[in-house]
């Protein structure tokens, strides 16, 4: 998973991804609060339930769940436990925020009369929380507590990575076909402007959410150091 013949390290992209997962929930709580109404989980408006659905999912399955992935690449030096702790808190609260923002939208959808489960992004959005929660599960229970072998987390790792970072992509491709409906719902039923303010806020949350996804990809499987092997997360040690 290690790409080191590229002959950069993680550090650029750790921090670009920093830069835009910041503006990423900056720009969502703009759209959400200033140019859709606000927050609400109880309100006669229902749209304000449904607007806490984009915030805590982003929050949650992208910008939590970029922090968690370049954890080991952000502090390389950190002791190996404290950095798998932090890893897997941080997937935990991208876990149950995602569960909320899904709950949100059910709320939303069962209190208006509107049908569930019908598109795409609904599709993918709930593949995308059973296998993150399989994968937290997973991981928790063979790299933490109890804890696996060594001989079958070395074996086990390279799945975890890459299953990991299938997740992931799931999670960015979920989000942007969100954005996608949502926007193609506002131009359609609300006669939004295709080229209005809002919608520009819209695609250009977009598309910081996509490079946000390439540098924590780049990140994750570029070496933190010049001339450190290269490391998927962190290397399991024998004696563990």
């Amino acid at each position: 998973m290690a790409a080191a013949g590229l002959g950069v390290t993680a550090a650029p992209f750790t921090k670009a991804a920093h830069v835009l997962g910041a503006v990423a929930a900056v720009l969502v709580l703009l759209w959400c609060i200033c140019f859709r109404g606000g927050l609400a989980l109880e309100h006669e408006d229902k749209n304000l339930i449904f607007n806490i659905h984009p915030v805590v999912t982003l929050i949650g399955f992208v910008i939590l769940g970029s922090e968690a992935i370049m954890i080991y690449k952000v502090f390389p030096t950190w002791n190996h436990d404290t950095a798998k702790l932090t890893h897997i808190i941080l997937h935990g609260i991208a876990t149950v925020l995602g569960a909320f923002g899904i709950y949100c939208a059910f709320k939303f959808h069962n209190e208006k009369g509107i049908a569930n489960l019908y598109s795409l992004h609904s599709w993918f959005g709930m593949t995308t929380i059973v296998l993150y929660a399989i994968q937290w599960v997973f991981g928790f229970v063979n790299f933490f507590f109890p804890g696996a072998s060594p001989g079958v987390r070395r074996a086990a790792l390279p799945w975890h990575v890459l299953l990991g970072i299938f997740v992931y992509v799931l999670a960015l491709v979920t989000t942007e076909l969100g954005f996608l409906e949502k926007l193609t719902f506002l131009e359609v039923f609300v006669d939004l402007n295709k080229y209005g303010v809002e919608a520009f806020l819209v695609n250009i949350t977009g598309l910081v959410v996509m490079l946000l996804g390439a540098s924590v990809i780049v990140a994750s499987v570029t070496p933190a150091h010049g001339k450190e092997r290269p490391r998927d997360y962190a290397p399991l040690p024998e004696e563990c």
